[in-house]
């Protein structure tokens, strides 16, 4: 559901998100609302039992190409909204890109948590 709410807010508020995307990209417009479209996509797919694993290793991937944006903010010292995070700041904010990766990949099933709890109930 995250996915899905920050792809809606893509199309919501662009204006908020435009400042990060890279100049080398062009319009920022298109890339924030298909950034947004992609989100929305994936966050339904990752619900859906039947796409589930594909899906959890897109948004991985689409969540490592998205970290430019992130990294472009940081570099250039872009706020977001009317906050210039610092240093500290845009480190947390690559550690939350980074566990919402892992998030990805654990709902898609390619980390196996899950398959060792089980194990370990089933030995108990």
């Amino acid at each position: 559901m995250f996915f899905m709410i920050t792809g809606i807010q893509h199309f919501a508020s662009p204006e908020w998100f435009e400042p990060i995307v890279p100049a080398l990209l062009g319009d920022p417009t298109l890339w924030v609302l298909a950034s947004g479209a992609i989100e929305m996509i994936l966050g339904v797919t990752l619900i859906l039992p039947r796409t589930r694993r594909r899906a959890g290793l897109a948004m991985a991937l689409f969540l490592i190409v998205l970290y430019s944006a992130n990294l472009n903010m940081w570099i250039n010292d872009i706020p977001v909204g009317d906050v210039l995070l610092t240093t500290c700041g845009n480190i947390l904010r690559g550690i939350a890109q980074l566990c919402m990766i892992l998030l990805a990949l654990w709902v898609g099933d390619w980390i196996p948590i899950s398959r060792n709890l089980r194990v370990l109930e089933e030995d108990e």
